[in-house]
């Protein structure tokens, strides 16, 4: 029994001992705990896929998820090292949270480790929204579906427009990266500027921004969240990046080589069999310039995939367009998923194998989009992932991509404005303003904004108000 007493008195003084160093700047011994242990390929693989499943809420909350799991609760990656990734990703062109997860599993578990993550981030959506799309384009016209979809599209402007808030609240820090944003909204909004010259520009101020005033440019922003450590983490601030993770020369080469043959024999096949003004041959070509000539990750992108799959291609309508990006919302993975959509349709609609094989024509058609748009992806991430690595604590290369991010929140509210123009006019301007279609928007916007409500929870509220509307209001 003293031996007990003697035990707990002396845990009580260390108690005490470590809430006196904590209160007086000392650090206590949550902020020195050692790192998690070695993380094994199959524990990242069971992550992974559970993350494909989980990851609801466009980029803005699979990143907040990620970030979450990695940084807060298993430690894998530090708060500075998980930003600087996601800077990265933020600037290549393509679907940011698809390739930070392949960035991250890449960096743990080598180029294998990054392919499984990345292709586990996308394959759960690409099959419900295969089996989702089917089942829109062969019951869509039925009241119940439409009536559906009529409550949803004012929540996708919500939600979009939530995107905005929530990344720009990590992003803007100060004054400069507020100003950059603001900028970029203006240019992309009135002055129509294409969203390369848009980047160029960030990159530029961020790049000169960050030689006059460093503090305004560093990742996250002057005071931003990577300053907060949640522990020692397994791939910390300053732990040495993994061999396989250094520039070589050979390993860039055969990535090239590589890249360059995954794409090229299924173009060439498409080629061969259906002619290059075929559907599934100009959907290939296409999804591949949407894939290398966009930037900014799925918000970003979808102007130029309505421009291009809506306007110039005509494989669906912008009704279409609009409620394959509300399934996107409603379905885990990448909100660019919504190409896999895009493909379905077309290629159902223009029966490309005939008019007894629509659904597998769809679902080729939805698999085959889903590789072209995906492929640079892995091959950014492999090949450009060494030099990221080399540069984290280099603030000439971290300050462009800080501006960078500044400069995509203001193109994702550029993209609520889009979407809102759609819904709350949807014979143009000219035509009548659609007020209950703004009071669900509005309704999901409280919702969202203000009880922070669960993004499946809102559109499956606003659904039913549609349905409501339409039977008995409409």
């Amino acid at each position: 029994m003293q031996n007990w007493r003697r035990g707990a008195a002396t845990a009580s003084n260390n108690i005490d001992e470590t809430r006196h160093m904590s209160q007086s700047g000392i650090p206590s011994a949550a902020h020195i705990e050692l790192p998690p242990p070695a993380v094994s390929f199959r524990q990242a693989f069971l992550f992974w896929l559970k993350l494909g499943f989980i990851s609801f809420g466009g980029p803005a909350g699979q990143i907040s998820i990620m970030h979450q799991e990695l940084v807060e609760n298993r430690r894998w990656i530090s708060e500075r090292r998980f930003l600087h990734a996601l800077n990265y990703c933020m600037v290549l062109p393509g679907p940011e949270a698809q390739q930070l997860a392949t960035y991250i599993g890449w960096l743990m578990h080598r180029s294998w480790g990054g392919i499984v993550a990345g292709v586990l981030f996308v394959l759960p959506s690409l099959l419900i929204l295969i089996a989702l799309s089917w089942l829109y384009i062969a019951f869509g016209n039925l009241p119940l579906v439409a009536g559906l979809f009529y409550g949803i599209k004012p929540a996708v402007t919500a939600i979009v427009l939530q995107a905005a808030h929530r990344i720009g609240s990590r992003a803007l820090k100060n004054n400069a990266l507020w100003a950059i944003a603001a900028a970029s909204f203006v240019a992309i909004f009135a002055l129509q500027l294409p969203f390369p010259v848009i980047i160029a520009a960030a990159a530029l101020t961020g790049y000169i921004g960050g030689r006059i005033a460093p503090d305004r440019f560093k990742t996250g922003g002057a005071h931003g969240k990577a300053d907060q450590s949640f522990g020692a983490a397994l791939i910390d601030d300053h732990t040495p990046t993994p061999t396989h993770a250094q520039f070589r020369w050979s390993t860039l080469s055969w990535i090239a080589i590589a890249g360059a043959l995954l794409w090229s024999l299924p173009m060439g096949l498409l080629t061969v069999f259906y002619g290059w003004h075929g559907a599934l041959t100009q959907m290939g070509w296409f999804f591949t310039k949407a894939a290398l000539l966009t930037f900014g990750g799925a918000y970003a992108v979808l102007p130029y995939v309505y421009q291009g799959a809506v306007e110039h291609y005509g494989w669906l309508t912008p009704t279409q367009m609009i409620d394959g990006l509300a399934l996107g919302e409603t379905t885990p993975g990448p909100l660019i998923m919504v190409v896999a959509f895009v493909g379905f349709v077309g290629g159902y609609v223009k029966a490309v194998f005939g008019p007894d094989s629509l659904f597998l024509a769809g679902a080729a058609a939805a698999a085959l989009v889903t590789w072209f748009t995906f492929l640079p992806s892995f091959l950014f991430i492999l090949a450009g992932g060494p030099l990221i690595e080399a540069t984290h604590h280099d603030l000439k290369f971290t300050a462009p991509l800080t501006a960078i991010t500044a400069a995509v929140v203001g193109v994702i509210l550029n993209l609520a404005v889009f979407f809102g123009y759609h819904v709350l006019w949807p014979q143009g301007f000219g035509g009548a303003f659609d007020w209950l279609s703004a009071l669900i928007a509005l309704a999901a916007a409280v919702a969202l904004f203000r009880f922070k409500r669960n993004v499946i929870h809102v559109i499956a509220a606003c659904a039913v108000s549609g349905l409501v509307l339409k039977m008995w209001v409409l």
